[in-house]
Protein backbone atom coordinates (compact mmCIF):
# COMPACT_ATOMS: atom_id res chain seq x y z
CA UNK A 1 0.00 0.00 0.00
CA UNK A 2 1.47 3.38 -0.96
CA UNK A 3 0.61 6.61 0.97
CA UNK A 4 1.26 9.94 -0.20
CA UNK A 5 2.78 13.13 1.42
CA UNK A 6 3.03 16.66 0.30
CA UNK A 7 6.44 16.29 -0.17
CA UNK A 8 5.70 13.48 -2.95
CA UNK A 9 3.23 15.84 -4.76
CA UNK A 10 4.02 18.16 -7.38
CA UNK A 11 4.88 21.76 -5.77
CA UNK A 12 1.51 23.16 -7.95
CA UNK A 13 -0.40 20.67 -5.28
CA UNK A 14 1.90 21.20 -2.37
CA UNK A 15 1.13 24.79 -2.99
CA UNK A 16 -2.25 24.46 -3.35
CA UNK A 17 -3.10 22.61 -0.67
CA UNK A 18 -1.00 25.14 1.73
CA UNK A 19 -3.41 27.78 0.67
CA UNK A 20 -6.21 25.52 1.53
CA UNK A 21 -5.12 24.66 4.72
CA UNK A 22 -4.25 28.44 5.79
CA UNK A 23 -7.89 29.55 4.16
CA UNK A 24 -9.64 26.86 6.67
CA UNK A 25 -7.73 27.96 9.68
CA UNK A 26 -8.37 31.58 8.67
CA UNK A 27 -12.30 30.86 8.99
CA UNK A 28 -11.97 28.56 11.73
CA UNK A 29 -10.20 31.53 13.82
CA UNK A 30 -13.12 34.01 12.17
CA UNK A 31 -15.77 31.35 13.29
CA UNK A 32 -13.96 31.04 16.95
CA UNK A 33 -14.20 35.23 17.41
CA UNK A 34 -17.65 35.26 15.93
CA UNK A 35 -19.13 32.95 18.62
CA UNK A 36 -17.47 34.72 21.13
CA UNK A 37 -20.17 37.57 20.72
CA UNK A 38 -23.00 35.15 21.45
CA UNK A 39 -21.47 33.13 24.31
CA UNK A 40 -24.01 31.50 26.54
CA UNK A 41 -23.59 29.67 29.59
CA UNK A 42 -23.83 26.19 29.83
CA UNK A 43 -27.20 24.64 31.92
CA UNK A 44 -27.72 22.06 33.69
CA UNK A 45 -30.62 20.00 34.19
CA UNK A 46 -34.34 21.47 33.41
CA UNK A 47 -37.51 20.57 34.97
CA UNK A 48 -41.22 21.52 35.16
CA UNK A 49 -42.18 20.68 38.78
CA UNK A 50 -45.71 21.83 39.00
CA UNK A 51 -47.25 18.65 40.36
CA UNK A 52 -44.78 18.35 42.86
CA UNK A 53 -45.69 22.22 44.03
CA UNK A 54 -49.40 21.71 44.09
CA UNK A 55 -50.21 20.69 48.06
CA UNK A 56 -47.58 23.55 48.91
CA UNK A 57 -49.49 26.20 46.93
CA UNK A 58 -52.87 24.81 47.96
CA UNK A 59 -51.71 25.01 51.69
CA UNK A 60 -50.78 28.42 51.26
CA UNK A 61 -53.81 29.43 49.25
CA UNK A 62 -56.15 27.78 51.27
CA UNK A 63 -55.08 28.74 54.72
CA UNK A 64 -55.84 32.64 53.20
CA UNK A 65 -59.65 31.33 52.45
CA UNK A 66 -58.47 31.11 48.70
CA UNK A 67 -59.12 27.99 46.05
CA UNK A 68 -56.21 26.13 45.83
CA UNK A 69 -54.39 26.39 42.42
CA UNK A 70 -54.33 23.94 39.52
CA UNK A 71 -51.05 22.87 37.55
CA UNK A 72 -51.16 24.05 33.91
CA UNK A 73 -48.65 22.53 31.13
CA UNK A 74 -48.94 26.16 29.05
CA UNK A 75 -47.88 28.09 31.97
CA UNK A 76 -45.39 25.53 33.19
CA UNK A 77 -43.61 25.47 29.56
CA UNK A 78 -43.29 29.60 29.91
CA UNK A 79 -41.75 28.98 33.60
CA UNK A 80 -39.45 26.84 31.75
CA UNK A 81 -38.60 28.88 29.28
CA UNK A 82 -37.78 31.55 31.70
CA UNK A 83 -36.13 29.31 34.17
CA UNK A 84 -33.72 28.14 31.05
CA UNK A 85 -32.92 32.00 29.81
CA UNK A 86 -32.11 32.97 33.33
CA UNK A 87 -29.60 30.14 33.68
CA UNK A 88 -28.43 30.59 30.32
CA UNK A 89 -27.36 34.13 31.30
CA UNK A 90 -26.32 33.29 34.65
CA UNK A 91 -28.72 36.30 36.17
CA UNK A 92 -32.21 36.64 37.50
CA UNK A 93 -34.13 39.12 35.27
CA UNK A 94 -38.33 39.07 33.89
CA UNK A 95 -37.02 40.45 30.88
CA UNK A 96 -35.09 38.05 28.33
CA UNK A 97 -32.04 39.78 26.22
CA UNK A 98 -34.41 39.14 23.19
CA UNK A 99 -35.61 42.18 24.40
CA UNK A 100 -39.12 40.23 25.84
CA UNK A 101 -40.62 41.41 29.06
CA UNK A 102 -42.57 39.82 30.77
CA UNK A 103 -46.50 40.59 28.58
CA UNK A 104 -44.63 40.05 25.46
CA UNK A 105 -43.72 36.40 26.79
CA UNK A 106 -46.46 35.22 27.98
CA UNK A 107 -48.46 36.48 24.61
CA UNK A 108 -46.23 34.29 22.96
CA UNK A 109 -46.76 31.10 25.36
CA UNK A 110 -50.36 31.88 23.93
CA UNK A 111 -51.01 32.67 27.86
CA UNK A 112 -54.29 35.51 27.78
CA UNK A 113 -55.52 37.40 30.91
CA UNK A 114 -53.97 38.50 34.48
CA UNK A 115 -50.66 36.68 34.90
CA UNK A 116 -48.14 37.18 37.25
CA UNK A 117 -44.39 35.60 37.86
CA UNK A 118 -42.08 34.78 40.98
CA UNK A 119 -38.60 34.05 40.09
CA UNK A 120 -35.55 32.74 42.33
CA UNK A 121 -32.05 31.94 42.10
CA UNK A 122 -29.99 29.54 44.27
CA UNK A 123 -28.60 27.03 46.59
CA UNK A 124 -32.42 25.74 47.95
CA UNK A 125 -34.94 23.13 47.30
CA UNK A 126 -38.48 23.92 46.50
CA UNK A 127 -39.54 23.82 50.13
CA UNK A 128 -37.40 26.64 51.15
CA UNK A 129 -37.74 28.83 47.84
CA UNK A 130 -41.39 29.00 48.99
CA UNK A 131 -40.38 30.15 52.66
CA UNK A 132 -38.34 32.69 50.67
CA UNK A 133 -41.07 33.49 48.39
CA UNK A 134 -43.81 33.80 51.19
CA UNK A 135 -41.26 36.07 53.67
CA UNK A 136 -41.14 38.43 50.14
CA UNK A 137 -44.12 41.06 50.39
CA UNK A 138 -44.45 40.97 46.30
CA UNK A 139 -43.75 37.42 45.71
CA UNK A 140 -46.65 36.54 48.63
CA UNK A 141 -48.83 38.83 46.99
CA UNK A 142 -48.70 37.14 43.77
CA UNK A 143 -49.64 33.78 45.44
CA UNK A 144 -52.16 34.78 46.90
CA UNK A 145 -53.74 36.94 44.20
CA UNK A 146 -57.35 36.10 44.22
CA UNK A 147 -57.57 36.37 40.22
CA UNK A 148 -55.18 33.37 39.88
CA UNK A 149 -56.55 29.84 39.35
CA UNK A 150 -53.86 28.32 37.64
CA UNK A 151 -49.62 28.05 37.60
CA UNK A 152 -46.56 26.36 36.35
CA UNK A 153 -43.36 26.16 37.78
CA UNK A 154 -39.90 25.39 37.03
CA UNK A 155 -36.57 25.62 37.35
CA UNK A 156 -33.27 24.76 35.27
CA UNK A 157 -29.88 23.92 37.20
CA UNK A 158 -26.57 26.02 36.32
CA UNK A 159 -24.11 23.98 34.39
CA UNK A 160 -21.13 24.75 36.01
CA UNK A 161 -22.67 24.83 39.29
CA UNK A 162 -25.41 21.36 39.35
CA UNK A 163 -26.84 23.04 43.08
CA UNK A 164 -27.59 26.07 41.73
CA UNK A 165 -31.08 26.52 40.61
CA UNK A 166 -33.25 29.23 38.17
CA UNK A 167 -36.77 29.33 39.37
CA UNK A 168 -39.61 30.52 37.33
CA UNK A 169 -43.33 30.72 38.60
CA UNK A 170 -45.70 31.73 36.12
CA UNK A 171 -49.15 32.67 37.55
CA UNK A 172 -52.33 32.98 35.61
CA UNK A 173 -55.95 33.17 35.20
Amino acid sequence: MTSLTTESLNPDRRTLLKAIGLKAIGLAALGGIAACGSVSLPTGGRAGVSSSATTTLSTIRTSAGLPALVPDTQLEQAALQQAGYMASRARMSHTTGWGKDFASRMKGNGVRGAAGENIAEGRFDQRKLFDIWMHSDGHRRNMLDPDFSRFGLAYVRDGRDPSLRYWALVLGR
